[in-house]
């Protein structure tokens, strides 16, 4: 388990910088757990104090029952040894080939030769670059390098695997892929995960949970589910509708077009939860209330880790009351319902 105590970083010199204040956060062994901020928020800061590059200010950062700050030479180097980092640019070694970027690691700790590269051509069978050993980076995409790196950081056998900004220089395609590696490598061999990104699309797929980082400070914490079904802080809700605005932009011209020729009624957006997500309530809904017709605008749904969310937007026309009475039906189906026009 990582437990962070009141934590805070303040960088002295012409000017003082608070770069983290007074973050106190628990992460559980075996999960993904997200940390998202735009630049400057301070989230990588504090993932620097979790492997002693940076020390804290005050508060304590500990791993499984060790304080951080308190080692130091060779106990450091040592706690080190059990955490992977992978970075935004992969920062491989380009006059090495994929295995001898993989058995670096093991060579700075002294693994023989034998097993260092039995142990490296596993892991580059594990993330997917098998008959690629004798590759060298600059014949790699930056998928495939970000896959070195990662097999890279498994070497020793971590404990912890620190994520930042992994996949920011991947295409959405390539970033994907990257992403259901690390959910297989969390999964088989129940490595702690830590992520730290400003593209809340990684939160959602991969992360159990997840904290909203603002100007050093966590503003926001819980289930990544939960903070996708109600973003409390305005921050977070903005992360949250900046992976929906390309739908919402082709939503609101789909709405425009209809009022057009169907200028009555109500459109209203739906949103289902968990398995709420898979049950007939709409066509139940059609059933008990005969007199309403609907046109369907736009639909999506959105896995998380813990569950579905979906979203449905729906033009409501005919019998006002009706309208009204299917309105608390689907309030009573416990489906969140708003209205976007109309009355």
């Amino acid at each position: 388990m990582i437990d962070i105590k009141g934590v805070s970083k303040v960088f002295k010199g012409k000017k003082q910088i608070t770069a983290v204040e007074d973050v106190n956060l628990q992460i559980n062994d075996g999960e993904i757990y997200g940390i998202v901020g735009y630049s400057g928020a301070g989230k990588s800061t504090l993932v620097r104090m979790f492997n002693g590059l940076e020390t804290p200010t005050t508060g304590t950062v500990t791993i499984n029952d060790t304080v951080m700050s308190d080692l130091h030479g060779k106990e450091l180097r040592e706690k080190r040894q059990k955490m992977g980092m992978i970075f935004q640019y992969f920062n491989l070694l380009w006059s090495r080939t994929v295995l001898q970027n993989v058995t670096f690691p093991l060579e700075l700790t002294h693994v023989p030769k034998e097993e260092r590269q039995a142990k490296a051509e596993k892991l580059i069978e594990t993330v997917g670059l098998k008959g690629r050993e004798n590759a060298y980076p600059s014949e790699l995409s930056g998928g495939q390098q970000q896959r070195v790196a990662i097999a890279r950081a498994l070497a020793n056998d971590p404990e912890l695997l620190l994520s930042d900004e992994a996949t920011s220089g991947l295409d959405p395609k390539t970033t994907d892929e990257v992403l259901e590696l690390l959910l297989k490598i969390n999964r088989e061999l129940n490595i702690t995960i830590v992520v730290i990104t400003h593209e809340m699309h990684v939160i959602r797929k991969i992360c159990d949970r997840m904290a909203v980082m603002d100007a050093g400070r966590v503003v926001e914490e819980g289930s990544v589910f939960d903070i996708f079904r109600h973003p409390q802080k305005e921050i977070t809700r903005q992360f949250v509708s900046e992976e929906e605005t390309p739908q919402l932009t082709d939503t609101n011209v789909v709405i425009n077009e209809l009022l057009k020729q169907v200028p009555t009624g109500k459109i209203v957006k739906l949103t289902f939860h968990g398995d709420q997500a898979k049950l007939p309530i709409i066509s139940e809904m059609l059933r008990q209330f005969p007199e309403i017709d609907l046109n369907i605008v736009d639909g999506s749904i959105h896995q998380t880790q813990e569950g579905s969310i979906g979203t449905l937007y729906l033009q409501l026309l005919g019998n006002a009351q009706e309208i009204i009475d299917a309105q608390d039906y689907l309030h009573k189906m416990r489906v969140e319902t708003e209205v976007i026009r109309g009355e």
